[in-house]
């Protein structure tokens, strides 16, 4: 039975819903719908102009809809008056094929289709930064090795305690929340959940953390490597593949050494398989090239990867199994689209599965001293030009997916690395000014 969003407004005394989706991009948009206008909305969904935001289509479209899904309605704990929705798109009484959620769902219920059902959980990283920016928010925060350093966090409380509150009250069951590996770099983690609840999670979050950062008169920021001598924001993604009624873990194997199953280890060899494609989707700007490839920053290591290797407990490798049942992609960053990267983690995983694709033996080595000695390691791609140009000619992630989805995501990011490339930067200036 669908939920009356006009009956649980006025229980719950919701004043306005924000009505929002996440562009191919990840930019959140949302129309603020007052309350009794929310039951039409429900059935129609809320008017935009598709060319307005980053998905790709003209000023001659006609009206996208975006309608919300009650189950996935957050009211704000700062701002109890409002309601958050994740919402589909809809044109001419279809989905739009290249609607991250919709692509997401769409690979979910392929899963489904099989008998199966991913769970994921997602440690979202973040700087608190001066309000322009440039600098970290605390000119205390400058120890060498920061990482859980408890001065520095408890400097942050007000605001972290605020998330978390937030959090609480949302009962996401959040459990830890530490300082990071760089100045003014934060960390708050909470429990996993069927995909697309991680999904909503994850955008809401992201939102949420800027709001209440502003409301502190600070800035918090998910981009990738906003300084260029400490550690980047990775959003590492922990994923296992349960039965359809979410009881059995499939990944799970007591007689293997790692824990895993035949299934996650072909789960593994297709994300393994399919890794500097999904790049694209997992580190999608510029930036995020600079995390992948950056040299040793201020703390001693980037605890991001650059070739396509896996282990056990080993936070050096691309992925890593820290227990049994479960693993973790390290590869994704801060600025990953949370739809596009769940259901690209989900294409590629059950194309492992449907090909029995070998992830070979894990490594056990320190991929930071040792890397340059594993020959057969694949390299992941060096810019975002070279990552698109794979997702260009991506088979698995084209058949699983949609040419849809596909080329109007490459077509907007190939259009933003042409707006990077004819940007003059100081480097240039100040190393070919006497050519």
């Amino acid at each position: 039975m669908t939920t009356d969003l006009a009956a649980v407004a006025d229980e719950r005394g919701i004043k306005y819903f924000l009505i929002s989706f996440v562009d191919l991009f990840g930019a959140l948009r949302a129309k603020l719908v007052p309350a009794r206008a929310i039951g039409e909305m429900q059935v129609n969904g809320a008017g935009f102009a598709g060319f307005a935001t980053w998905l790709d289509m003209t000023p001659a479209h006609p009206d996208m809809f975006a309608v919300p899904d009650p189950a996935s309605l957050i009211q704000l704990p700062w701002d109890r008056e409002i309601g958050w929705l994740a919402s589909d798109l809809w044109m001419d009484g279809v989905e739009v094929e290249a609607s991250p959620r919709v692509v997401l769902k769409r690979q979910l219920a392929r899963a489904e289709a099989k008998g199966l059902r991913m769970k994921t959980g997602v440690e979202c990283e973040y700087f608190l930064v001066s309000p322009d920016g440039k600098t970290i928010s605390d000119p205390d925060d400058n120890q060498a090795k920061p990482c859980y350093d408890q001065q520095a966090l408890m400097r942050r409380y007000p605001v972290i305690r605020e998330i978390c509150d937030a959090m609480l009250e949302l009962d996401w069951g959040p459990y830890q929340n530490d300082h990071e590996d760089a100045n003014g770099q934060f960390e708050m983690n909470w429990n996993y959940d069927d995909a697309l609840v991680t999904a909503d999670r994850h955008a809401f979050f992201k939102y949420m953390v800027k709001a209440l950062a502003e409301r502190h008169g600070i800035r918090a920021t998910f981009m990738p490597k906003p300084f260029a001598d400490l550690t980047g924001n990775g959003c590492h993604t922990h994923v296992s593949l349960w039965d359809a009624d979410g009881r059995e873990n499939r990944f799970l194997a007591d007689d293997d050494a790692l824990g895993l199953s035949q299934s996650a280890y072909h789960f593994l060899g297709g994300i393994m398989h399919s890794a500097e494609e999904l790049c694209a989707l997992f580190n999608p700007t510029v930036n995020s090239y600079k995390r992948i490839n950056a040299p040793r920053t201020l703390s001693g290591a980037t605890w991001s990867p650059n070739s396509v290797t896996y282990s056990g407990n080993n936070r050096t490798h691309m992925i890593r199994v820290p227990e049994a049942g479960r693993f973790e992609l390290r590869l994704m960053d801060g600025s990953a689209n949370p739809y596009l990267m769940q259901a690209g983690i989900l294409a590629a995983g059950l194309d492992g599965i449907d090909n029995a694709r070998d992830p070979g033996e894990p490594l056990h080595i320190n991929m930071y001293e040792l890397g340059h000695t594993v020959e057969a390691a694949k390299k992941l791609p060096a810019t975002l030009l070279d990552a698109l140009r794979l997702l260009e000619k991506s088979r698995v992630l084209r058949d699983a997916m949609g040419d849809e989805v596909i080329d109007a995501f490459l077509k907007l990011k190939m259009q933003e690395w042409q707006s990077y490339t004819s940007h003059l930067s100081e480097w240039e200036r100040a190393n070919a000014i006497d050519c």
